[in-house]
């Protein structure tokens, strides 16, 4: 233990924070360079076909989903279509507007495996007004 031992002590702790996988993925952004809304909360997208997931144990449900082609980068995702039969409301060539569901880290919520986004927008009118039958559905 020297007079300039601490600033040895620190120079020594930068250096092998870099070992740290959580350090370095928020330091470098890699979260946002592999994210397909790039950082961004909300991103439009086509509607390229609708599929079912089946749910995760113990659930045996089939999850209502739809594959999106997002209009910035043409990544393509599938996302969750909340409410009760709200798919009715969706069909193909539709522009729909998805976000984030909110899962921890990133990761997909709930008992949908491998969904991380969900639709809240048809066409520019809210989903959930649609299968509640506030409004209609616009014809483009």
């Amino acid at each position: 233990m020297g007079l300039k031992n601490a600033m040895k002590f620190e120079k020594k702790r930068k250096k092998f924070r870099w070992k740290d996988h959580h350090y370095k993925v928020a330091t470098l952004g890699l979260y946002a360079k592999s994210d397909p809304l790039k950082g961004a909360n909300q991103a439009k997208g086509i509607v390229l076909q609708k599929v079912q997931k089946e749910a995760k144990q113990p659930n045996s449900a089939m999850r209502k989903c739809c594959k999106v082609q997002l209009k910035k980068n043409g990544k393509i995702i599938t996302a969750f279509i909340p409410g009760n039969l709200a798919q009715k409301f969706i069909d193909e060539h539709d522009e729909v507007m998805v976000e984030r569901i909110g899962g921890k880290q990133g990761r997909s919520k709930g008992d949908i495996p491998g969904v991380r986004f969900k639709i809240i927008k048809v066409n520019d009118q809210p989903l959930h007004l649609l299968w509640q039958g506030v409004i209609e559905k616009g014809r483009r």
